[in-house]
């Protein structure tokens, strides 16, 4: 079997295949594709559009048409799928596992679904029937049904024969899981254990009842959280009985986690929806636009707040100057703070764990910070002239202030959010940083009115 290599996407060779693309030039395009890793095949075609993309997949082995299907952006496979016939589908979705399997189907029209259903393999078409009946976000949408599994009174040459039937179906494994008569989830045998043991050995007496398991009802990111706390590599799936399901592994994990690193970095810049370049026009700017009007109406509420102090301007005109300076300072530092505590809140025993030692820790830190910018400011003023050198002390007291401000508002904004329910990253974009400008010019003028 040739080795999947990988391939650079030159210029040169991009234009050369959409020219044998062009001209139906099946040779050409097989003799490149072949021994190429899946994946890079899969860059390959986003290259081209639906019908060219199709041509090329048809030159290939199913197995590797199978895997290029899986491995495409879900939005881009609806698409892509709608050139396809029923039947094109179902000889397709046969070579998948049955989370994939389900995946897919999900995508698809219900008439075309249910014909695709009905020339599955009967085993996959049983599997998948019951992974449709779960929600996408919880672990029952993300099992697969393929494992291997063995009674606990068998001895581990039983074992041993069950792994060789079911070797085929199960692409990955690393321990086979012990259930009892009832299917109930008892314990796992690692792989290096059965070899090991005398083949009369019975499986109750050297599987490991020390189990992590999750039930079908669980959340996607507390999945993920399970398996990234344990560093596991699958995790079994059982129901509200016990009874084993199905088993999730650690490459539909890291989907869930790269979707929600995705999610909270939009979020965190102030993008209220999940959305990509090629959305429509309206669905971008719906998404963009909430952040940008509370941007401007917290940028109104500023201006009306700095008329109050009128005066205060007019008898000193160089307090202006010190306007943009506290105003990004405060935003950096709640950005920087409510960043730090929605990393740690991904660790679900961060408020448990010693959350007042990490408050102080917090505020020590905002302390420190703090007196060092007040004190560059106030030998930068002293040292270029900015205003008076009473200005200049008033200024830097009013900075100090406000970065122990921001960095309280930062660290107990995500913490609040959380305890509601709501996602925490939204105390790292533009929300916070609103509530930091206007806090920041409240202390300012507050301060200048109270010293000079």
């Amino acid at each position: 079997m040739v080795e999947p290599v990988s391939f650079g996407l030159t210029k040169e060779f991009r234009d050369r295949f959409q020219q044998a693309l062009d001209e139906r030039d099946g040779q050409f395009i097989q003799s490149n594709l072949e021994g190429i890793n899946a994946a890079d095949i899969t860059s390959l075609l986003y290259e081209f559009d639906s019908e060219e993309s199709k041509y090329v997949l048809d030159l290939l082995d199913i197995d590797i048409r199978a895997e290029i299907i899986t491995d495409l952006d879900s939005d881009a496979r609806v698409n892509f799928l709608k050139v396809y016939q029923p039947e094109e589908l179902t000889a397709i979705i046969d070579r998948l596992d049955s989370d994939d399997a389900a995946d897919i189907l999900n995508e698809l029209p219900i008439k075309t679904r249910e014909e695709v259903l009905a020339g599955l393999d009967a085993v996959l078409r049983s599997q998948v029937i019951d992974l449709l009946r779960y929600d996408e976000n919880v672990a029952g949408g993300l099992m697969a049904k393929e494992l291997i599994k063995a009674k606990s009174h068998w001895t581990v040459v039983q074992c041993i024969d069950e792994i060789r039937k079911q070797v085929e179906n199960v692409s990955k494994f690393y321990a086979v899981y012990v259930v009892d008569d009832q299917n109930k989830l008892l314990g796992r045998v690692p792989l290096q254990k059965l070899i090991l043991t005398d083949s009369n050995t019975k499986v109750e007496d050297i599987y490991d009842p020390d189990l992590i398991s999750v039930e079908t009802h669980m959340e996607d990111t507390e999945v993920a959280s399970v398996m990234r706390k344990y560093d596991l590599e699958a995790v079994p799936v059982v129901n509200v009985y016990g009874q084993l399901v199905g088993r999730i592994t650690i490459d539909d994990v890291v989907d869930v986690i790269t979707e929600q690193a995705e999610e909270e970095r939009q979020l965190m810049s102030g993008i209220s929806e999940d959305v990509e370049e090629d959305d429509s026009i309206w669905r971008l700017t719906r998404a963009r636009l909430p952040w940008l009007v509370i941007g401007i109406i917290g940028g109104l509420i500023s201006v009306q707040f700095i008329g109050v102090f009128e005066g205060d301007l007019l008898r000193i005109t160089a307090i202006a100057f010190f306007i943009p300076l506290i105003q990004a300072t405060g935003g950096n530092v709640g950005i920087q703070s409510s960043s730090i505590v929605v990393q740690s809140l991904a660790n679900p025993g961060f408020v448990e764990d010693g959350l007042w030692k990490r408050l102080s820790k917090v505020f020590l830190v905002a302390v420190l910070n703090g007196f060092l910018l007040a004190l560059i400011v106030l030998g930068a003023n002293l040292l270029f002239g900015a205003g008076s050198d009473r200005l200049a002390v008033v200024v830097s007291i009013a900075l100090f202030t406000v970065v122990l401000a921001a960095s309280f508002i930062g660290t107990v904004t995500p913490l609040v959010l959380n305890k509601f329910g709501f996602n925490p990253a939204l105390a790292s974009g533009p929300f916070i940083t609103t509530i930091n400008d206007l806090l920041g010019l409240g202390i300012y003028f507050l301060t200048i009115h109270l010293m000079l």
